[in-house]
This record gives C-alpha cells, sequence and structure tokens, in this order.
C-alpha cells in the first residue's frame, strides 16, 4: 500500500504525463497540418471536378478508376489528399464515389442517416478542413430521405420512434417546420421541401456559425455547397452554390 505523499506524488505525476501527453498531440497535430500534402485545386476547381465527375456518370462513361488499383494504393498509403468533404445520408442509394465518379483518396465522406452534422461530423468536417487543406464542403441530400421523412412524422403525426431513432431525427425536425410553414404542400412534395431545408439549414451553418470554418472562407480558401440528389433520374442538382 502506498502512503499518502505516495499517492500525491503518483497522481501529480500522472497529471503531469497528461499534460505534456497532451500537449505533444497537440504539437503533433499542428505538424501534420503544416507537412501533409495538399490538394492545389480551388474551391472552384474543386466544385468542377464534383460536377465533371457527376457528367460522367449520367453519361454513363465513368473512368477506370478502381479501389482494386494497386499503385493508387501505394500512392496514397502515407498520407491522403482529397479533393472535397462530402457530408452525405447513410442511404445504400446514395454512393458518393459512384454518384461524383471519384476513386481512392478523393473524397472525404462524412455519412450519416439525414445527413445532419452533430459534433462527430463537425470534427470531421473540421479535421479535413484544417488539416488536410480540403477547399470544398458539399452537403448532398436526396429524394425520399428516410430520416427526413421520418422527421415529417413526428411533426405531422406525433410519431414516437424506438431506440436512439428518435434522437437521430431531432435535429431535422427544424428544417420540416420550415417546409411546413408555407402551408401550400403536401406528399411528396413537402418531404423534398423538407430535404432541401435541411441541406440548406446545415450549409447556412457550417458558412456561418462555426468559427473554425469562417477564416477559410473569407479568405476564398474554403466554399460549403448544398446539392440533393434524385433517386429516379440520377441528377445532383447543385441548388446552393
Amino acid at each position: 500500500m502506498y502512503g499518502d505523499d505516495d499517492s500525491r506524488r503518483g497522481f501529480i505525476r500522472q497529471g503531469c504525463c497528461s499534460a505534456v501527453g497532451l500537449a505533444s498531440a497537440l504539437s503533433l497535430f499542428s505538424a501534420q497540418a503544416a507537412e501533409s500534402r495538399k490538394t492545389s485545386l480551388s474551391p472552384g476547381e474543386a466544385l468542377d471536378k464534383l460536377r465533371q465527375g457527376h457528367d460522367s456518370f449520367l453519361n454513363g462513361k465513368p473512368s477506370l478508376k478502381s479501389s482494386r488499383d494497386k499503385n493508387r494504393r501505394l500512392e496514397i498509403a502515407r498520407g491522403q489528399v482529397p479533393f472535397a468533404v462530402l457530408v452525405g445520408c447513410s442511404d445504400s442509394r446514395v454512393p458518393p464515389e459512384v454518384l461524383f465518379d471519384t476513386g481512392l483518396g478523393e473524397l472525404f465522406i462524412v455519412r450519416n442517416a439525414g445527413n445532419t452534422v452533430d459534433t462527430v461530423a463537425l470534427g470531421s468536417i473540421q479535421y479535413a478542413v484544417q488539416v488536410l487543406g480540403v477547399p470544398l464542403v458539399l452537403v448532398l441530400g436526396h429524394e425520399l430521405c428516410g430520416a427526413v421523412e421520418a422527421a415529417l412524422s413526428v411533426v405531422e403525426k406525433n410519431t414516437v420512434y424506438p431506440g436512439s431513432i428518435g434522437q437521430m431525427v431531432e435535429p431535422i425536425i427544424p428544417a420540416v417546420l420550415k417546409a411546413r410553414a408555407s402551408g401550400s404542400l403536401k406528399g411528396e412534395d413537402l418531404l423534398d421541401a423538407a430535404v432541401r431545408e435541411n441541406v440548406r439549414r446545415t450549409v447556412e451553418r457550417l458558412r456561418t456559425s462555426e468559427p473554425a470554418m469562417l477564416e477559410p472562407i473569407r479568405n476564398g480558401k474554403l466554399r460549403v455547397v448544398g446539392a440533393r440528389y434524385d433517386l429516379d433520374d440520377g441528377l445532383v442538382d447543385f441548388f446552393m452554390t
């Protein structure tokens, strides 16, 4: 058994080690930000690249990029150089790499049901922007989004969902309320308006309310845009650029 003095000394040593460890981690993080190779694309060029990739998808003429490309895997094994962050829905019908004809190491993807931004998602976005130097963030909603439909059901029918589903759709409810405000939309039209409003709210938040994003946006080094994917015709509508 340790005496009281020994215990205190041990606690102090642990505290000092923790502080040193934190300082080292922060220094390493800063070093990674300074030394990592970053894309040379401007925000506008990155958006053009997404558009061009989407055109290839729409025209049925994808590139020859492959996840089994050994040379590409080796090229990015020591460090990633994505040119865009994509905040998208987990829906299996909305695969970002396919929709934008991109390959290994090109998109930094943050996905969850309803393409919302919580603390984990926001930290992931900030990491991509601040450390990896990504110049573009795309928030992508989609037609007939189940998470938005669930939030709409909560508002219109007082539906209660089991487990964590209810908490998951809570951030989408303000978008539903805004879409319903006109009182003229019903059914799928209302759902689609809520999908777009959900994207719009996230884009505006990232553009105006997150301190880590404001400076690169003001300096023209970062752009945050919003889009909506149509499941039927395969078209991505970039409605917030």
